[in-house]
C-alpha cells in the first residue's frame, strides 16, 4: 500500500511538472507573439516615397562634396566705439579687419571657386575648408558688383566639380536644397521648393544692375551666401544669395533667394578668361509694362517691356529704337519684365549682336543691335530745376488750371520761362496729385510736364483736355517730364 501511495505520489509530481513546463512554453510563445505583432507588420512608406526620400540623400552625398567653406578677413572703416560714451580720436576713420564668411561652389578640378561678391569683397586673406577638411589660402580671380557674383581660386587639384545645370528650365514649385554653411555649421542641407522666379529686390544700388532671383522656401542663413541651390537631379540652379529679413533680424524668416546658374556660368566665364566682365548695352531705359499702358497704345494684354528712354551714344540710338517701343522678344525668347530683359542680355558680350522683336504703333517690327560697353555711352540726363512762379499775383490768377476729380489731378498751362527750363515746346503742369489717386498710384508728380498724349504733341491745356475728354472709357498714354530730367511714358486709364 505504501508503495503504491508512494509512486503515485511521484506520478502527480511529474504530471504536474510537465503541466508547469507546457504553461511555460505557452506562455514564453504568446509573449513572443506579442512582441512580434508591436507595430505595423510593413512599413507605411510605399517603393514610391522611398525613392523621394533616396533622392535627398543621394544629392546630399554627390554634392555636398563641391560645396566649401570660405573664411574672409576684411578691411572696414566701422567705428567700433559707436554707441560708447568714450572713443579714441580719429579712430573711426581708420581701416579696421573683421572676420567673415561664406560658402563656395568648386566649377574646376583645379581650383576655381564660384562664390559671391559681397562674401569676399574687400577681401585681404581668404581661407577655403574643403568637405574633407584640407584647408587653402585663396585668391580673388575677379569679382561682379552689378551681379554680385565673383571667382575665387585655390591651388588644388582633381577636386569634386559641381554639375551646373539650366536654371531657365527651373519651374515653381520644383524640389530644391539649400547646401552651404550657415551660422559656422559646416556642410548643411535644408530642402524646400522653388516659390517664385524672375524676382527683382532692388538689393543691387546701381541702375545696371542684374537681379532676378530663385526665391526658396529652403532655409538659408548668414554663411550660406556663395552655396549652391541645387534640384532632384543633383544640378545646380541658382547661387544662393538673400534672405528675406523683418529688419529686427538678419536670419532666416521665410525665404531666401539665389541667382540663377545661367547667369552665374556667363558671369564666371568672363572672370575667369579676362578678370573682368566684358558685358554688353542696349542702351535703354526701361520699365514694366502695366494694364493701363497696354490698353493705351494697342497691345491685346500687357507684354514686353516699355522703352523709356534712349541713351545718347548708345546701340539703341544707332538703331532706330525709340522711346515708346516696347520690347516683345530679344532673339525669340520673350521678356515681360525689366530685369528678365537685362539678365538675359547680360549673358552677352560687347560685340555680340542680338535680335530685338518691337511692338510700335501698331505693328511688330525687327531690329538687330550689336551691344556696346558701358562706357561707350551715357546716361545723358540733365537735372531740370523746378520753375518758381515769380508772377504777381494777378497774373497768377490769369493761368488756367483744369481738375481732374476721377483722376486725382490738376493741371494748369505752362509758362514760357518753364519751356525753356524743360526744354519742351509745349505741354501742361502738374500742380496737383491727390494722394491714392489714380494720378498718385501712377507716380504722377506736382511739378511734372506733360507733354503727349498718344505721342502726339500737346501744345496747350486746351489740347490736354480734349485729348482726355475723348480717351473716357478708355487709356492714354502720356510722355513725362520730371523735375529731374527723367523722360517716362505713363499708361493712365481715363474713367468714364
Amino acid at each position: 500500500m505504501k508503495g503504491k501511495e508512494v509512486l503515485r505520489g511521484l506520478l502527480f509530481v511529474i504530471i504536474g511538472a510537465v503541466a508547469g513546463a507546457l504553461i511555460v512554453i505557452h506562455s514564453e510563445r504568446r509573449h513572443e507573439i506579442t512582441e512580434v505583432r508591436i507595430g505595423a507588420l510593413k512599413p507605411p512608406v510605399s517603393s514610391v516615397e522611398s525613392s523621394f526620400n533616396r533622392a535627398f540623400v543621394h544629392v546630399a552625398e554627390k554634392v555636398t562634396p563641391s560645396i566649401v567653406k570660405i573664411s574672409v578677413i576684411q578691411k572696414t572703416t566701422e567705428n567700433p566705439h559707436q554707441g560708447l560714451p568714450f572713443f579714441i580720436p580719429f579712430a573711426d576713420s581708420l581701416p579696421r579687419e573683421q572676420r567673415g564668411g561664406g560658402s563656395g561652389v568648386i566649377i574646376s578640378p583645379n581650383g576655381y571657386i564660384l562664390t559671391n561678391n559681397h562674401v569676399v569683397e574687400s577681401a585681404i586673406f581668404l581661407r577655403v575648408t574643403l568637405y574633407d577638411k584640407r584647408e587653402f589660402v585663396a585668391r580673388i580671380v575677379g569679382v561682379d558688383s552689378l551681379t554680385d557674383l565673383a571667382v575665387i581660386k585655390i591651388e588644388a587639384k582633381s577636386l569634386p566639380v559641381a554639375y551646373l545645370g539650366d536654371s531657365d528650365k527651373l519651374k515653381v514649385g520644383e524640389w530644391v536644397m539649400a547646401i552651404g554653411n550657415p551660422l559656422s555649421l559646416s556642410s548643411t542641407v535644408t530642402a524646400g521648393i522653388v516659390s517664385a522666379v524672375g524676382r527683382n529686390l532692388n538689393l543691387i544700388r546701381d541702375s545696371y544692375g542684374v537681379e532676378d532671383y530663385i526665391q526658396t522656401d529652403a532655409a538659408i542663413n548668414p554663411g550660406n551666401s556663395g552655396g549652391a541651390l541645387v534640384n532632384l537631379n543633383g544640378a545646380v540652379v541658382g547661387i544662393n544669395s538673400a534672405i528675406a529679413t523683418n529688419g529686427m533680424t538678419t536670419s532666416y524668416i521665410g525665404y531666401g533667394f539665389a541667382i540663377p546658374i545661367n547667369l552665374a556660368k556667363a558671369v564666371a566665364k568672363d572672370l575667369i578668361a579676362y578678370g573682368e566682365i566684358r558685358r554688353g548695352y542696349i542702351g535703354v531705359n526701361i520699365s514694366e509694362v502695366d494694364a493701363s499702358t497696354a490698353k493705351a497704345i494697342g497691345l491685346e494684354k500687357p507684354q514686353g517691356v516699355l522703352v523709356q528712354g534712349i541713351l545718347e551714344g548708345s546701340s539703341a540710338s544707332e538703331k532706330d529704337i525709340r522711346p515708346g517701343d516696347v520690347i516683345l522678344k530679344v532673339n525669340g525668347r520673350e521678356v515681360n519684365m525689366p530685369n528678365e530683359l537685362q539678365t538675359y542680355v547680360a549673358y552677352f558680350r560687347a560685340g555680340d549682336e542680338i535680335r530685338l522683336t518691337i511692338f510700335r504703333d501698331g505693328r511688330i517690327i525687327e531690329r538687330r543691335v550689336i551691344l556696346k560697353p558701358r562706357e561707350n555711352f551715357s546716361r545723358g540726363k540733365h537735372a531740370i530745376i523746378p520753375h518758381e512762379e515769380k508772377e504777381k499775383p494777378e497774373a497768377r490768377r490769369k493761368v488756367q488750371t483744369k481738375e481732374f476729380e476721377k483722376l486725382g489731378m490738376t493741371v494748369r498751362e505752362v509758362l514760357p520761362d518753364e519751356l525753356n527750363t524743360f526744354k519742351a515746346k509745349g505741354g501742361v503742369i502738374i500742380t496737383e496729385v491727390k494722394r491714392f489717386g489714380v494720378a498718385d498710384d501712377k507716380r504722377l508728380m506736382k511739378g511734372a510736364l506733360i507733354t503727349e498724349v498718344n505721342k502726339k504733341p500737346i501744345k496747350s491745356l486746351k489740347e490736354f483736355v480734349k485729348a482726355i475728354d475723348s480717351a473716357r472709357g478708355s487709356a492714354v498714354l502720356l510722355k513725362v517730364i520730371y523735375p529731374d530730367g527723367t523722360v517716362r511714358y505713363i499708361g493712365l486709364e481715363i474713367p468714364k
